[in-house]
C-alpha cells in the first residue's frame, strides 16, 4: 500500500478563503484532464487570514502533481 501525500497551496489575506476554494476547481480540472487519481481535494482554514487548498494523492503520482502544479508544501497524509 502506497503512502498518501497531501500537497498544499497557501493563500493569505481577506480573500484567502475564496481564492483557495477557486484553486480547488483547478486541481480537479487538472486531475480530470490528465486522467490522474486523487483521494481528496478541499480547503482548510489555518486562521481567518490564511487558508490552504489541498489535494491528497498517492505517493506514486506525487511527482506528476508536484512538477506540474508547484505546491507550496507537502506532507504525509
Amino acid at each position: 500500500m502506497s503512502k498518501k501525500i497531501k500537497l498544499l497551496w497557501d493563500f493569505r489575506g481577506e480573500d484567502a478563503k475564496k481564492t483557495a476554494e477557486h484553486h480547488t476547481i483547478h486541481l480537479k480540472e487538472f486531475a480530470t484532464i490528465e486522467n490522474l487519481t486523487f483521494h481528496e481535494i478541499d480547503v482548510e482554514e489555518k486562521n481567518p487570514m490564511l487558508f490552504s487548498a489541498f489535494i491528497v494523492v498517492d505517493e506514486t503520482d506525487m511527482k506528476i502533481y508536484r512538477d506540474a502544479l508547484k505546491p507550496h508544501r507537502g506532507e504525509v497524509a
